[in-house]
């Protein structure tokens, strides 16, 4: 039995579902909010971090939502962003979402379809070529972007939407051009993720994991490899015990605590090693 699923936290954010599968408001991926409310989309990532999959109850409610919205059934209360096309980004963040929890779904493997589209044109040679991403991203989507602002693929939602959905020579050069991407991955690191950061006890550090947890559900062999230089760093900071502690500051109410409190030092400690034994595993890497 997974502990988390029975904690106090994840009963918290269960009772704030509303009826119809939400938690009102449902983008703003990037940090928690100040407020006592919470979004759809932080309280999906907060229960599958506990270990909430499409068997859970929470989870088939808010899948059906998402479809519901993806259909056009039904919509979502956010406010339209003006510097994008609303109605395409709406799309990759409920097809991302709902792809997160089950692969069965055909509208959100029809989104899928088309960002492997657009994303294996840009990269046919094994290189990233952004004219092409503009000429197929046009072709595929069948208009030019909102004011002239494209939507990055390098983002937390196409980065999702496309695990395992492209071809292994097109998903290999992706990976490469992610890895050495000097903004990270947009919602998720800011930063190139070839440097691992500097303090491992911090919440950037958290942040960092969580981008390559992100990476770690690509299956190519290939890939997984060229995250070996984060396996070496992880096991460089192991505690002497064979734990890892991220340390006090790592808590953002997102990835962390897993547990009910973190007064206790050792209970951090359980919470950190539980995630980091799980990217490992995910990497092949551990036992």
């Amino acid at each position: 039995m997974n502990v988390y699923k029975e904690s106090g936290w994840a009963g918290k954010i269960i009772s704030l579902q509303h009826e119809d599968g939400s938690w009102g408001y449902f983008h703003s991926l990037s940090y928690p909010s100040k407020s006592n409310t919470i979004t759809t989309e932080q309280a999906l990532r907060c229960l599958e971090i506990l270990g909430f999959t499409i068997d859970d109850a929470p989870i088939q409610k808010a899948v059906s939502y998402m479809h519901s919205c993806l259909a056009g059934e039904n919509e979502i209360p956010d406010r339209s962003e003006k510097l994008h096309d609303w109605d395409l980004f709406t799309s990759i963040i409920l097809s991302a979402w709902i792809r997160r929890f089950t692969t069965e779904n055909n509208l959100a493997n029809h989104t899928a379809g088309l960002w492997a589209e657009v994303v294996s044109s840009s990269f046919k040679d094994g290189t990233y070529q952004h004219d092409r991403y503009v000429k197929a991203y046009k072709q595929v989507f069948k208009k030019a972007p909102r004011g002239g602002r494209f939507i990055d693929f390098v983002q937390f939602y196409v980065v999702s939407l496309l695990s395992n959905y492209l071809d292994d020579a097109v998903e290999e050069a992706m990976f490469d051009y992610i890895l050495s991407h000097d903004a990270g991955i947009y919602y998720i690191y800011g930063s190139c993720l070839l440097n691992t950061p500097e303090v491992f006890g911090s919440k950037q550090a958290s942040r960092y994991i969580g981008a390559i947890e992100l990476l770690s559900e690509y299956k190519n062999p290939k890939c997984k490899a060229k995250l070996r230089f984060v396996t070496e760093w992880l096991n460089h900071n192991r505690e002497p015990d064979g734990s890892w502690d991220l340390g006090a500051t790592a808590k953002d109410g997102v990835y962390f605590p897993l547990s009910d409190s973190w007064r206790n030092a050792e209970t951090r400690k359980k919470d950190c090693t539980y995630r980091i034994s799980k990217l490992l595993r995910s990497l092949g890497e551990y036992e």
